[in-house]
């Protein structure tokens, strides 16, 4: 179907797209998440199979966070001002696509860890590379009161994604009688092939919506928001304050987040070079920032040239109210979602399956029932995505997202007394709920507050919001249960259960849209 002429409309309000319009745009989800699902489901197997501890496996996820802290802000600045004949955000999909699918073939013939350590930063760097401008594109694409059904739409893709990728290697061994067992050190034949499928899968769907959607030019995009949003493009238009104050503070601070991530690593006895490199980065990050605040105080803000990582920093410190308090929920949301996949494997398979021996038959039945529990998961949330636009549309975004956070929560705390693998089936559909939602509500929510052209920047910088709670998740979590909990992995998920509860609350601090930008989603979806 072909989408409605832009020039046509551009004088007036952003046109609505029809549900197939739609269904095209985000189509590409289907892959972006088959990727991520694949690497939350079956990363910390492959680490443990290559001999990592449980109290190294957070210390090794570190990369994947790592990686959308640095890549996601980046990739929505060059692609706000990015225009070619090939539009403005498909130039990203269609890269991340490319480099994301090499990464993902490569990763489960990782011949050491630190190798496997070093692909999941590559592949994660990479799927970031096509997942925020996917973000964007529903901001740009969408008028406001579409915009949670696109985003749900998104949901919708990546619940059934993870339902396929996480439960593939049960199925390859289950139903084709693929090996899910392996000597010492390598990767079972069930892991490796679903990884195949998973990097050919990632650049199919990306490609469909690449070439299946247009984009809409800068101009026509500044004639929409003028229309819609008269506000918003007046704060658009308005020059770049002076921050070289707040320059220093953030400049610091990554100085100290180096300095004290690269010391952990030291004191753990980890020979960890990779880390202790990416604390130097933050390090220098800190001074590169440092630098620019002492050239702007000198220049002054009128004659300074706001230059990208000046441009970055910018909007971080002119982030509206509603993107401060969606920081919070999104802090707790994402300490618990990282909690839940670095450690559930670990703590399914002692605590329910009652070994930690990776070539026994029944720690690896463990790890493929993991990837049951979390393709059920998934499979709840494709269907919580279809129901979130009803919910937004009569409780509001704002109750609608913190009761589903709730179910994310109370689901995760029911693990320590599920004792039959069996039964862990019923918590995973308050997971369902609160993946789906975390997916789409905030993303929702924060469009409705955020100038057009600036869509990419804002976007990467709150997925800085989720990416922050996971470095801490990945430095302390370790630390915590070896301390307190005796390396009992179960209990790294009920602080992620208490985590999300912590996120409902903070839910409902955070200012309601307007009524009518959520109006209309559901009839607009069978448009």
């Amino acid at each position: 179907m072909s989408q409605t002429s832009p020039k046509a409309a551009a004088a007036g309000a952003k046109p609505q797209l029809s549900f197939w319009q739609i269904w095209n745009m985000c189509f590409g989800f289907l892959g972006i998440q088959f990727g991520f699902a694949l690497q939350n489901a079956n990363v910390s197997r492959i680490f443990q199979t290559l001999g990592a501890e449980i109290d190294d496996i957070p210390v090794l996820w570190v990369a994947a966070p790592l990686t959308g802290l640095l890549v996601q802000p980046l990739i929505g600045y060059f692609s706000d001002r990015t225009w070619t004949g090939f539009g403005r955000r498909r130039p990203f999909l269609l890269a991340g696509a490319v480099l994301s699918s090499i990464a993902i073939l490569f990763m489960p013939h990782s011949p050491t860890l630190w190798i496997a350590a070093g692909m999941l930063w590559v592949m994660d760097a990479s799927i970031n590379v096509s997942m925020e401008p996917f973000r964007a594109l529903v901001g740009d694409m969408l008028p406001q009161k579409q915009r949670s059904f696109g985003y749900a739409l998104q949901s919708f893709f990546i619940g059934v994604s993870s339902v396929v990728a996480s439960a593939l290697p049960w199925m390859l061994a289950n139903w084709f009688d693929v090996a899910n067992t392996a000597p010492e050190g390598v990767v079972p034949d069930s892991v490796r092939i679903s990884f195949y499928v998973g990097g050919i899968g990632f650049l199919l769907a990306v490609l469909w919506s690449v070439f299946r959607t247009r984009e809409y030019s800068p101009q026509e995009q500044a004639a929409f928001e003028a229309a819609e949003s008269p506000e918003l493009a007046e704060q658009a238009q308005e020059p770049a304050p002076d921050h070289s104050a707040g320059y220093r503070k953030i400049g610091g601070a990554m100085l100290v987040v180096g300095a004290a991530f690269a010391a952990f690593v030291w004191q753990q006895g980890l020979d960890q070079q990779l880390y202790i490199l990416a604390g130097l980065i933050a390090g220098l990050g800190g001074l590169q920032l440092l630098a620019l605040a002492l050239r702007r105080g000198r220049a002054g803000s009128a004659d300074a040239h706001e230059g990208m990582l000046e441009s970055i920093v910018s909007n971080l410190y002119s982030m509206p109210d509603a993107m401060k308090r969606l920081a919070w929920v999104q802090f707790f949301s994402w300490f618990a979602l990282f909690a839940m996949w670095i450690y559930t494997t670990a703590a399914v398979t002692s605590f329910h399956f009652g070994t930690s021996e990776v070539t026994s038959q029944a720690y690896n039945d463990g790890a493929d029932w993991v990837g049951i529990l979390f393709a059920t998961y998934n499979g709840f949330a494709a269907l919580a995505a279809l129901l979130i636009p009803l919910m937004a549309r009569y409780f509001g975004m704002r109750l609608s997202h913190s009761l589903n956070l709730a179910l994310g929560g109370l689901g995760l705390l029911s693990f320590l007394f599920i004792r039959d693998p069996q039964w862990l089936l019923l918590p995973m559909l308050g997971v369902g709920f609160a993946w789906a939602s975390i997916l789409s509500l905030p993303y929702a929510m924060l469009s409705t507050h955020v100038p057009q052209r600036k869509m990419g920047v804002m976007m990467g910088i709150f997925n800085g919001f989720i990416v922050i709670p996971q470095l801490l998740a990945a430095s302390v979590l370790g630390f915590v249960l070896r301390t307190f909990f005796d390396n009992e992995a179960i209990y790294a998920l009920m602080l992620g259960g208490a985590s999300w509860l912590l996120a409902a609350v903070c839910a409902l601090w955070v200012s309601e849209p307007q009524a009518a930008e959520t109006d209309g989603d559901l009839a607009q979806a069978e448009g």
